[in-house]
């Protein structure tokens, strides 16, 4: 499994894209809903971002999640921040939102559809691609993919559409499948990516998904790492005053310390969209559930790359 350059470097690359750049979905040819049963697309980082091997895989992402201890909320988990580096790095702090996700689904509190936001780290384009399959298999084995939301989101406007190809090789929302996989296998999924850092299409994904949410108990996350600098330090203390301004769902000032050159959430969007789904199901604050950087487990890290990764999560009404 490569554990170097894929975890701490890959946000940076071509991050700029999507802000300069609002290429048409044309661009990616997007496609129309496939008939054919069972469209089954292969993950692309098996072996690379998280274990090849199921067994291996497995044991990872559970061992990760027994390991804590924190109960979890009475509240309905509505959505959360959750990073997508290789899981050597950012694995442990991921687990803490699926541990979350996990005791609820126990409790029978699971979300019929989780929703998960990526973004694009190659290139940008307009509007959100959702993925058009019926599955995404890991080594886990095949995660079922929900058309029936898949239909609704695209149904609901010309910005939000089936397009496959913003997904091949792009690890932001799939790192997050084997650890749903593992804590939620009765739930199924919906992988989307985010192309640009247009306002529009902030409002048209987030009045998509509370129409959707009328019709389903759905949880969204944001895959997102936090700042990348080499200097420990500064990302050690910016990523706190971002996770203070995160918790107290201050959306507004996020999106005004986001710079191409200071991203202190490499997906902001998607950041910005679900804090406002949170809202919208009645969430008033944000509960910081773990936050570790790269420097913090792999000190060789200082001063050439540090990458900070925080659990978040926010919680909507009370549960029945």
């Amino acid at each position: 499994m490569r554990t170097d350059r894929p975890g701490l470097h890959a946000c940076a690359r071509g991050l700029l894209a999507a802000l300069i750049t609002g290429l048409p979905a044309a661009l990616f040819g997007a496609t129309a809903m496939h008939t054919t049963p069972q469209r089954v697309i292969q993950a692309a980082g098996a072996g690379r971002w998280f274990p090849g091997e199921r067994a291996a895989l497995q044991s990872m992402v559970e061992a990760w999640m027994d390991d804590i201890t924190t109960p979890a909320p009475a509240e309905r988990i509505a959505a959360a921040i959750s990073p997508h580096a290789g899981y050597v790095y950012s694995g442990p702090v991921t687990a803490h939102v699926f541990h979350a996700l996990r005791e609820q689904a126990r409790r029978g509190l699971a979300p019929d559809t989780l929703i998960i936001l990526g973004f694009s780290h190659s290139r940008g384009f307009a509007g959100v691609a959702v993925m058009d399959a019926d599955a995404l298999a890991t080594p886990l084995g095949p995660a079922r993919l929900d058309t029936e939301a898949a239909r609704l989101l695209t149904g609901h406007s010309d910005r939000i559409f089936f397009d496959n190809r913003p997904h091949r090789g792009e690890h932001s929302a799939e790192n997050q499948i084997p650890f749903a996989q593992a804590a939620l296998p009765e739930t199924l999924l919906l992988p989307l990516i985010i192309g640009d850092h247009d306002y529009k299409t902030r409002a048209t994904l987030l009045k998509a998904l509370e129409q959707l949410a009328a019709t389903k108990k759905i949880a969204v996350i944001a895959s997102s790492d936090m700042l990348h600098d080499p200097d420990y330090d500064l990302v050690t203390r910016t990523d706190h005053q971002t996770l203070e301004k995160t918790t107290a769902m201050d959306t507004e000032a996020l999106l005004t310390d986001w710079q191409p050159q200071h991203q202190i959430y490499c997906g902001i969007s998607a950041v910005a969209v679900a804090l406002e789904f949170a809202r919208q199901q009645g969430c008033r604050e944000g509960r910081m559930l773990h936050y570790r950087n790269s420097g913090d487990d792999h000190p060789e890290s200082r001063g050439q790359w540090v990458v900070g990764y925080g659990a978040v999560i926010f919680l909507g009404a009370a549960a029945d």
